[in-house]
């Protein structure tokens, strides 16, 4: 798996930021200190946080909002953060600066699926602020930097409120205590606003590159092993897009993935159960539902892509532009290397890929803005506008195919379950026969309304089956009048 390990934005990926003691640091830590020695005297309110493997009293102080700082490492907006690629690099270079503490305050008050739009729960944070005033401190590190607490702030900001409580980590504070403290506060149940999937997802990673096992991170998480290990397949396959949706310097961001959770979950699921048995289907599986994701499709739609979506729905519905040339599956000369060969795999999924790279590349282009020539835009759109028209059709097929497919299921299922519910029937006839606590008449009746429901079931199978095989026959013949 890709790991977060270095603080910088390269190819899609969000990075942590470095930074060492904000420009007024020691200023905030000298009113920090008077005002805790205060605190400390007067015995008032503490907060209690995980501290380095242990719990940890802290008190608290109220402190003016707009002496400190948004943290730029909060794991809250890692993804958003590359939304606007200038704006994210003074981030990086400048963290405690106006322009990036401003573009930080920004990114907390959006919609993380929809980052031009105000976030519904920052508005009801703020409302509830406005009513109720603050109720839970927040916390920040000795030279003010917000570890908890940062959309509270710029909230409180946003009311003209001049101050906030928070709890003050200890001295020794380091730049992994501040995210440490702010995963495991995160992670408390009690938290009413959660990070958004692709923020979850790369808390994950960041915990696991730290050299954590998959079994503590998972614990913290409140999820099985399994899934977190799905978790990060779904990440890996996200890194993956963004690097092949590269084109003419634009490429998709973490952020365009961040309503696609339930999508890429089932993805995820369905994958692992397929590939275990059909390797090269399951890769298929993958390419072509990546696809309907791009080009925007319901999760109720994307459910119905299996293995065979491609080659069975789409292919021949693409116009010429959009028809992906088949690779060879045979072994390939590598140029300059005499006698090194690779094998490029079947030539079916290698289509499907090349149709989703296909599409991988347009998004990013139509969405490159400024980037990219007017034309180039244009071009990419149409991509899209085609590739969906034939999707269209493509998509409604497969969705027809697969409700008959699972009613022809149900139809079994549902006799399955009622000859195991006639079993357990038979095993409680005989208990109460030998306790000689049978109703005649009830039983007598249910036996009439089973004869009622056999004989419609007959009917419709009789209408259905020209030739009836042994199990047909039997109700066929059961039901007949006599």
């Amino acid at each position: 798996m890709q790991q977060i390990q270095e603080a910088t934005h390269t190819g899609g990926h969000c990075m942590p930021t470095k930074f060492g003691v904000p420009p007024e640091g020691e200023k905030i830590q000298s009113m920090v200190e008077e005002r805790l020695k205060l605190a400390i005297a007067e015995s008032g309110a503490k907060v209690t946080v995980d501290w380095r493997g242990t719990p940890r009293h802290l008190d608290v102080i109220s402190m003016p909002v707009d002496l400190l700082y948004l943290n730029p490492d909060t794991h809250r907006i890692r993804a958003q953060r590359t939304l606007d690629p200038e704006r994210n690099r003074i981030l990086h270079e400048e963290p405690w600066s106006e322009p990036a503490q401003e573009y930080l305050r920004h990114l907390l008050t959006c919609d993380p699926a929809n980052p031009t739009q105000t976030d519904p729960d920052y508005v009801t944070l703020r409302e509830e602020l406005e009513t109720f005033g603050q109720k839970d401190p927040g916390i920040i590190s000795p030279s003010g930097i917000l570890v908890d607490g940062n959309t509270r702030c710029a909230a409180l900001r946003d009311l003209g409120v001049k101050h906030i409580q928070v709890a003050v980590l200890p001295a020794d504070t380091s730049r992994d205590d501040i995210n440490n403290v702010e995963l495991a506060l995160q992670l408390r149940r009690d938290k009413r606003r959660d990070y958004s999937y692709i923020n979850r997802l790369i808390a994950i990673e960041e915990q696991l590159a730290s050299g954590r096992r998959e079994e503590d991170v998972a614990r913290e998480f409140n999820i099985r092993v399994k899934t977190l290990r799905l978790d990060r397949w779904v990440y890996q396959l996200i890194m993956d897009a963004i690097d092949r949706s590269a084109t003419d310097g634009a490429r998709l961001r973490l952020v365009d993935f961040e309503d696609h959770q339930e999508k890429l979950r089932e993805l995820s699921r369905d994958y692992a159960t397929l590939q275990k048995t059909d390797p090269e289907g399951a890769e298929q599986l993958k390419e072509s539902r990546l696809a309907m994701v791009v080009l925007g499709y319901a999760k109720t739609d994307v459910r119905f892509v299996e293995s065979d979506f491609h080659t069975r729905y789409m292919e021949g519905r693409l116009p010429t532009a959009l028809q992906p040339k088949a690779l060879p599956a045979n072994p390939v000369d590598i140029p300059g290397l005499p006698g090194v060969t690779v094998r490029t795999g079947n030539a079916a999924v290698q289509k499907t890929k090349t149709f989703t790279d296909s599409l991988l590349r347009a998004k990013a282009a139509a969405q490159g803005g400024s980037q990219l020539p007017a034309q180039r835009i244009a071009e990419a759109e149409q991509v899209i506008t085609s590739a969906r028209q034939a999707a269209d059709t493509a998509v409604k097929l497969a969705s027809q195919s697969g409700r008959l497919k699972k009613r022809q299921i149900s139809v079994s299922d549902r006799l399955t379950d009622a000859a195991e519910v006639l079993d357990q029937c038979a095993a409680e006839f005989a208990a109460a026969k030998a306790k000689r606590a049978i109703d005649e008449e009830g039983f007598n009746d249910a036996l009439l309304a089973l004869r009622a429901s056999l004989t419609r079931l007959a009917k419709q199978a009789g209408r259905t089956f020209s030739d009836p095989e042994e199990g047909v026959a039997w109700l066929l013949n059961a039901t007949r009048d006599r």
